[in-house]
């Protein structure tokens, strides 16, 4: 009997390992030291990060928005320029922001620093190091969705309490961005790779809806806008500001939850190949 149990126990043990090697449940050390960073050297980086959507709102919402008037709001009703703009801007803000963090930093986290293989070395494993680093985009992208939030409510563009729930959901999809940024970015070997990245978001910036509607352009070019993670954040932030939802919220929403889990798939894989040989 005692034999057999020992045996069940090794049984159990060997079939541990492997989860074990991804995870070994210590993300918060990976935070911890990312926290003590950003304060010793990045804080005045990340506080300049927020600056850049409210001043497109005041240029473009308040500036260009004397002209151009009212719109039409996704609920069909007509609102100012400025709340039109004001939550796509929103969703600029929250891709930024988890964008930097996993894929600028973590570049250089990887190959200069060598940050993550001394991270491997010890107990902690490669799902440890994703969670730890994508948690801390997600903070920064937090901290960006709730002071772009409070600007909106002081300039009046908030009409609804429901409005406040474009502050977790610009977290999803800060959350998507984080993940699969990561991932894609443990491909990248140099700075000019690197160049890729703000190649593909400044158009997706410009081509999402951000500033005028999907339908000024041509019926082929809409359903490649539609294709793209920055439309469908859009496009979700935009109803919950006028609390206006339909079939195609769960599928923006449905859209972020997909990225995620292939981002955090894909990111643990590729640390797992790069540093666990």
């Amino acid at each position: 009997m005692t034999a057999q149990l020992t045996a069940a126990d090794y049984a159990l043990e060997g079939s541990k390992k492997p989860l074990a090697a991804l995870y070994s449940r210590n993300a918060k050390a990976v935070i911890a030291r990312g926290l003590l960073a950003t304060r010793s050297n990045n804080w005045l980086v990340m506080v300049s990060g927020f600056f850049e959507p409210v001043l497109y709102l005041l240029s473009m919402g308040v500036g260009l928005g004397a002209l151009v008037g009212s719109v039409e709001g996704p609920d069909g009703q007509p609102i100012s320029y400025a709340a039109y703009i004001a939550p796509a801007l929103l969703a600029v803000s929250a891709m930024n922001g988890a964008v930097y963090d996993s894929t600028w930093n973590v570049f250089f986290r990887m190959n200069f620093a060598k940050l993550y293989q001394g991270m491997l070395y010890t107990s902690l494993g490669p799902l440890d190091v994703a969670i730890g680093e994508i948690f801390l985009a997600l903070l920064r992208g937090a901290m960006y969705a709730t002071g772009f939030t409070a600007v909106m409510g002081l300039m009046g563009l908030l009409t609804t309490p429901v409005a406040l729930l474009m502050v977790p959901a610009s977290v999803v999809i800060a959350f998507g961005f984080a993940s699969f940024g990561m991932g894609i970015t443990s491909f990248m070997k140099t700075f000019q790779q690197m160049e890729w990245i703000n190649f593909v978001m400044l158009p997706m910036f410009l081509f999402s809806a951000t500033f005028y509607p999907l339908s000024v352009y041509p019926q082929g070019i809409q359903w490649f806008i539609q294709a793209l993670p920055l439309w469908h954040g859009v496009e979700l932030l935009r109803q919950i500001s006028v609390a206006s939802f339909t079939p195609a919220t769960i599928v923006h929403v449905c859209y972020f939850l997909g990225m995620i889990a292939v981002g955090m798939l894909l990111t643990t894989l590729r640390l797992r190949k790069l540093f666990l040989k």
